[in-house]
Formats: C-alpha cells, structure tokens, sequence
C-alpha cells in the first residue's frame, strides 16, 4: 500500500505573520521615507529663525556658519542616540547628550527673537498706542486743571477789582484818605480804580475767547487720537495727531505769555511715526518680558526635528529578504542565554559562555549576524553583552517558528503513517 506523499509547504512563504510583517515593515518603511523630508523642513524652519536671531548680533555670513552647525548637530545627535544605548559606551552618549542640548539651547534661544516678533507685534502695537493716549491723557488733565484754576483765579481777581472800582466811587476804599472818605462820585481815584477793573474785564473776555479754542483743538485731538488705530493710511492720521498736539501747545504758549506766573505742564515730547511703527529689534532684554507662548513655539520646532531624527533611525529601515529571514532564525537559535527585560521585551547575551569559549567556539556567523539585526533595527543594544529584540523581530520569529512545527508535526505524520 502506497501513500501519496505530500512535499512541505515553503517555510514563511504564505503565512499570516509573514504577511503581517512584510505589512508593518512596509508601513513602518514608508513612514521612514516621510519622515525624511519633514525632519529636512523643520530644520530649514528653524535655521531660519536661529539665523534671524544670530544675525543681529554677528556679521551674517558668520551666522548662516553657526546656523548649519547647530541645526546638523541636532539632527545628527539626535540619530545617534538612536542608534546606541548609554550603558553600551556612557562616555559618548554623555557627550552626544550634551552636545545635543547645547544645540538645542542655542537653536531655542536665537529662534526666540522671531517668535517673539511675531507672536507681540499686535501688543507692541497696542503698547505704543496706549503709551501715546496716555501721555496725551496726563497732559490734557494737567491742562484741564489749570484752565480751571485760571478761570477761577480770573473771577476772583475781576470781582476784586469791581469791588474795589465801587468802593472808589461810594469813598469807602481803604486807600481813600480819611478827609476824601463816604465822598460818592467819579473823582480820580475812581478813574483808576475803573480803569483796572476795566483792563481785567478786557483781559478776561479776551481769555475767554482763547478757551473755546483751546476746547476745541482738544476735541480734533482726541478724534484724530481715536482715528489712529482704525484708518487706513496710518502715516496721514499719525501726522494729523502731531499737528493738532502742536496746536494745543501754541495756544498754551499764547496763555503762558499773558500768565506767566501760571504753572502750565511742560508738553510730553511724542515718538515720531518711525518710531510708533518701527520692528521689533532682537535684544537679550526681550528675556525681560518673557512670553511663554514665543518660547513654546521656538522650543517645539526643535523638539519636533529632534523627535522625528530619533524616530528615524529608531525604525526598522526595510524589511528582510526570505534568505535573510532563514539566516537570523537560524543564528539566533545558536544563543542560549535569554531572558525577559525591564522593558518587558526579550533580552538575549551576545557574548559566547565559559563552555563556548572553553571549546574555542567561532561565534562570527551569529555575531554577523546580530550586527545586522542592529543595524536594520530589528535588535536594539542594552550594553556591551546583551541586546533586546525590537517589536517588529517578533512576529517574523514566530512565524518561522510556527513553519518548524508545522514541518515536524507534517514529518511524524509521514513516519506515522509508512
């Protein structure tokens, strides 16, 4: 009696886990591929804003230098902590590490400048303006309080001279001698008193006209000061603002000249309109007023550039080919030592034991071959001894262990049945 005998089915070659693996590996490939050219972005983003931040400070030339610099050092640091473990060589990822941070920080603190540009020039603005409100503000009060003061002092001394001009006439002023007193009529004495009393009447009237105009100039002032912020030619409307600010000051001068015991306030000296439009200039005193949401947007173009160069090379670059596969079952089922990490993931010793090395065992095969493993980024170094297998490695080993079985189970079937 004879038996059809069925050949093995091709190990790996149309398994689930195979096809899951090709799959997550191709994912994982392209994502890489992605990533490349966003990591290239950020990092002309942020040399961008590290070299506008530099070149206020040195020549530009020498910053454009720096700028290549520091953003090579972050993307190239921040690959090769990637790529190594701290406890495999402290001293050079020590270095690495700071190295890395001081790019980092360099990058940050130039980008800031920018930022800071950008995210405060609508409160600079604001800044300005309200400092010009305010300065005009404190000036028109001080104005209002002495218009006032001045106004009242003219009544008084306008009654006082009326009164005084009606007791020259009645002969009941004080400077009346007593043999000319309670004598009613327009004597000399009177005509001068009536004279200064109609002096002051002339002068009051004629400061009562300036007021009007002095209320008035206020009035375009304070329009042209609201019309500041809203019109569309901003250099038109600024310079309305200065011209009636020096109205006001020239009929202040016109008063301080028939006053000039009056206390008038000095004018405040307004920034030109250069200087109400001008950019924010880069300076270390920016740091005095310290904006969060600036130092937020500089430091996370950099975390960024860091974060997705150490994903980079953190990933697996391409899948194995299926001699490949055959190969890394194989060598990895010559190690013995292996165990369950704090990492939850499986830690296996790289170096040969007392027996192998007793017995002069040429471990190159297996260690070329975890070589490549690291380097495809399907084993990641712990130390100098032990290396700990990367997510992706699993389910390509479960199912070239799963193909094992299935092929003994398929040959004590064969025996079984001859």
């Amino acid at each position: 009696m004879t038996y059809e005998r069925n050949p093995p089915k091709k190990p790996g070659a149309n398994g689930s886990g195979y096809l899951i693996n090709r799959i997550q590996t191709l994912f994982v490939s392209m994502l890489r591929i992605w990533t490349i050219p966003i990591v290239l972005m950020l990092s002309v983003a942020s040399g961008f804003t590290t070299f506008y931040g530099l070149s206020h400070f040195i020549t530009p030339w020498i910053a454009v230098v720096i700028t290549i610099a520091i953003q090579s050092i972050i993307v190239i640091c921040s690959l090769e902590m990637a790529s190594m473990h701290w406890r495999a060589n402290r001293v050079r990822y020590f270095s690495v590490t700071v190295s890395l941070a001081i790019a980092f920080t360099a990058s940050v603190t130039f980008s800031y400048f920018k930022f800071y540009e950008i995210s405060e020039k609508e409160s600079l603005h604001i800044n300005r303006l309200h400092d010009i409100r305010q300065e005009i503000k404190t000036y028109l009060d001080k104005m209002l309080g002495v218009k006032s003061r001045i106004l009242q002092l003219q009544k008084q001394e306008l009654e006082q001279a009326m009164q005084e001009s009606t007791q020259a006439y009645f002969g009941t002023h004080a400077q009346i001698a007593d043999a000319q007193k309670n004598h009613v009529g327009e004597g000399p004495f009177w005509r001068h008193y009536h004279q200064i009393y109609l002096e002051k009447k002339q002068l009051f009237a004629q400061r009562e006209q300036w007021f009007p105009e002095i209320d008035k100039s206020i009035r375009n002032l304070q329009e042209s000061l609201n019309n500041l912020d809203v019109n569309d030619k901003p250099d038109q409307a600024y310079a309305e603002l200065l011209k009636n600010f020096q109205d006001i000051q020239l009929l202040i001068s016109r008063l301080s000249e028939t006053m000039p015991d009056a206390a008038l306030p000095e004018a405040p000296m307004l920034m030109t309109y250069r200087q109400f439009v001008e950019d924010v200039k880069p300076s270390f005193l920016m740091y005095n007023q310290f904006s969060w949401f600036a130092f937020t947007c500089a430091a996370m173009v950099d975390f960024f550039t860091v974060l997705l160069s150490y994903r980079l090379e953190f990933s697996a670059p391409g899948p194995l080919t299926t001699k490949e596969e055959e190969l890394v079952f194989e060598c990895l089922r010559r190690f013995t030592e292996f165990r369950i990490n704090q990492n939850d993931e499986l830690e296996m010793v790289i170096e040969k034991t007392e027996l192998e090395k007793a017995r002069r065992y040429s471990d190159w095969a297996r260690m070329f071959m975890v070589g490549l493993l690291l380097s495809r980024g399907f084993l990641r170094k712990v130390d100098h001894r032990t290396v700990e297998f990367a997510p992706n490695l699993y389910p390509l080993i479960a199912e070239k262990m799963a193909d094992k079985i299935a092929m003994l189970k398929a040959a004590s079937i064969q025996e079984a049945s001859e």
